[in-house]
């Protein structure tokens, strides 16, 4: 009896421990301006040539239920409402999809904002180990925001605080 309740424990902890683990990689705060990303057909998104620009980073895959309510959203209030801005950029980043899956989930979702495969997570790993979508906005190289699934509530606070930095 007395194994079995320090199993039980045991195991108890070690559920709540996994559980209480968020995956990030990359946190609020954190200077990303050196990183560097192999895209399709060997193009690099360098971050420094981004410094004095607003990015906005989306991690998303062609199966998730979340992020699929989400990109209609991206579509609109971010990207439509924003890609005319100078000091914008975004992208998308497809974690653990190829290049014909990216190409079906923008085509099946009409987007038009720059989407990449990451079919090896090797952007994402940069930024999180485990849970999509995550949204991050960078300004001046450094992580300003970071969110994890998607909430309308707080997506259009994110939103908001999207417009107040590229009005600074």
């Amino acid at each position: 009896m007395r194994l079995k309740c320090i199993t039980a424990i045991a195991f108890s902890l070690f559920f709540l421990v996994g559980f209480a683990q968020d995956g990030d990689v990359a946190k609020k705060g954190q200077d990303v301006s050196n990183l560097v990303f192999t895209v399709e057909n060997g193009k690099q998104i360098k971050m420094s040539d981004y410094k004095d620009k607003v990015v906005f980073i989306n991690f998303f895959a062609n199966w998730c239920p979340p992020c699929k309510l989400e990109m209609p959203h991206l579509e609109k209030d971010v990207w439509q409402q924003y890609k005319g801005n100078e000091n914008f950029v975004m992208f998308g980043f497809a974690r653990g999809d190829d290049l014909a899956k990216v190409q079906k989930f923008q085509k099946d979702f009409k987007t038009t904002f720059a989407m990449h495969p990451d079919a090896s997570k090797a952007i994402y790993n940069n930024f999180a180990t485990k849970y999509i979508p995550r949204n991050y906005i960078i300004k001046n190289g450094k992580i300003v925001y970071a969110s994890t699934g998607f909430k309308k509530d707080e997506f259009d606070e994110m939103v908001k605080l999207l417009g107040t930095l590229l009005k600074e």
